[in-house]
């Protein structure tokens, strides 16, 4: 889900992705791995600030992506309450559960205002990396 004004926007990607899919397929594999990588330093800046309602959410946080985006994914079977957590609101019988309401959440929203500067780098570097070891041009 991208996060409207702080949502990235990387030029040329479908692009370099179509080429790396030309010329090898396991080049589009690392595209993955290198958007993983940045969101992996937004999980570890997150990570101490997660809220502790029962201790497993923390181990829900995991980076996902595919060839031309990444996310964090959390919560799940595992801690369905992660909403809840994250945001806050009311549940429960009758609402009677009630946590303050934060629009930015409280982890990882933040920390990744805090990073931003540090994932935008990191893609880069990988993106352009990647090009170079697949024998494109990098301008």
């Amino acid at each position: 889900m991208p996060i409207g004004k702080d949502a990235i926007k990387i030029t040329g990607l479908k692009e370099l992705q179509k080429s790396l899919k030309q010329m090898d397929g396991e080049s589009q594999k690392k595209l993955r791995l290198i958007f993983n990588k940045a969101m992996d330093i937004v999980i570890t800046e997150a990570r101490p600030n997660v809220p502790r309602l029962t201790g497993k959410l923390v181990s829900t946080l995991k980076a996902r992506s595919g060839q031309r985006d990444a996310r964090i994914a959390f919560g799940g079977r595992k801690a369905p309450y992660a909403g809840f957590a994250e945001f806050g609101g009311a549940v429960g019988r009758n609402k009677s559960v009630k946590r303050p309401f934060i629009k930015s959440g409280r982890s990882l929203y933040p920390a990744f205002k805090r990073r931003y500067p540090q994932v935008i780098e990191a893609a880069q570097e990988g993106l352009a990396d990647l090009a170079k070891e697949s024998g494109l041009e990098v301008s």
